[in-house]
């Protein structure tokens, strides 16, 4: 895991990157920010960036919600797009 704070311009700007990586890590099955942080070793809050991002621009969804609350994603099928 990284320390520290980043700047969100830094963060905003690794999404492109981060995508392939929380892509191959959704293929496993759905996961929540927590969990999907855990895998690709960085901070839920950065992930949680990536993660919306993504959803806005039709690579992920929801796929449900935890007893805790967490909401699930998983990858978008390729011809949904």
């Amino acid at each position: 895991m990284m320390d520290g704070i980043r700047d969100v311009r830094e963060i905003i700007r690794e999404e492109m990157v981060m995508r392939d990586r929380i892509l191959e890590v959704l293929q496993e099955g759905s996961k929540t920010v927590p969990e999907i942080a855990d895998a690709i070793e960085y901070p839920s809050p950065e992930v949680m960036y990536w993660v919306m991002g993504m959803r806005k621009y039709g690579y992920v969804t929801e796929d449900g919600q935890t007893d805790e609350g967490y909401f699930l994603y998983r990858p978008v099928k390729e011809e949904a797009k």
